[in-house]
């Protein structure tokens, strides 16, 4: 990079990892927590990229307030001549193309797609716009927090080499939902495979809370959530939308997305 970027280029940008043809994002976080000496294994094996997508001093002068579209200009510019490990993220004012964009690349593990104005100065705070694609799958609730008959959220689960195992939490239940589902919960029978006790890391590993989380085990059910792209290889990094329970559904044919990398 420092070949690259020419001195007084300060970048926005992103830091990546592709294992095949698909973002990691387990192993970005395993590059992160690795020791000194695992580093220059995982980093023969599954090397870093950076994708650029903003442009904030060029030759030592702040171009924080000249118009998106300048700034754009510029950054291309930088990169006419950028070999690996530097990219630049793509953009269009194609609104069809963006359509496509967002169907077709969730695929490779992106989340979705960022708007900018064209006369937007960059600012420290949020003025843009990030759209996510959602995907809609079924998980199995096996569990909840808060009491049986008005949960505050659910916890979701995926077979995952024949264990129904933890894959994430759904965001907070409106009152409404929640007694809803409640009338649908019956208490777990003795042999259910979660603990009563879970991390908050277990569920977001990003987590300032490290406490525990207490669980209230239900008999499984089937539910259709909302879900972000991003997966950690483990888990959804980001809390699921409940959408509806699927009582019609047996919870031992539920499987594993495919698109999901385990």
């Amino acid at each position: 990079m420092r070949a690259q970027v020419p001195p007084g280029v300060a970048l926005d940008g992103e830091a990546v990892i592709w294992n095949g043809d698909r973002l990691d994002f387990e192993a970005l976080q395993r590059r992160m927590v690795s020791s000194r000496a695992a580093l220059p294994a995982l980093v023969h094996e599954l090397p870093a990229a950076f994708a650029a997508f903003d442009v904030l001093a060029v030759a030592g002068q702040d171009i924080r307030s000249v118009p998106f579209t300048g700034r754009r200009q510029l950054l291309e510019e930088l990169a006419r001549a950028w070999a690996a490990p530097l990219n630049l993220s793509p953009t269009t004012t194609d609104m069809e193309l963006a359509k496509t964009w967002l169907k077709d690349l969730p695929a490779t593990g992106v989340e979705g797609l960022v708007f900018k104005g064209g006369s937007q100065v960059y600012e420290s705070s949020r003025s843009w716009l990030k759209l996510k694609h959602k995907d809609t799958l079924d998980v199995v609730c096996a569990a909840v927090i808060g009491p049986i008959s008005q949960p505050q959220a659910i916890i979701a689960g995926l077979p995952v080499d024949g264990q129904l195992r933890i894959v994430g939490r759904s965001t907070v239940l409106s009152t409404r939902v929640g007694r809803e589902l409640g009338r649908q919960l019956r208490p777990a029978r003795p042999g259910h495979p979660w603990p009563d006790e879970i991390s908050e890391t277990s569920l977001n590993r990003f987590s300032k809370d490290k406490g525990p989380v207490q669980l209230t085990l239900v008999e499984p059910i089937v539910v259709e959530v909302s879900a972000d792209v991003a997966w950690t290889g483990k888990t959804f990094r980001h809390p699921l939308s409940l959408l509806r329970s699927r009582p019609e559904l047996d919870p031992a044919d539920v499987e594993f997305p495919p698109h999901l990398k385990r």
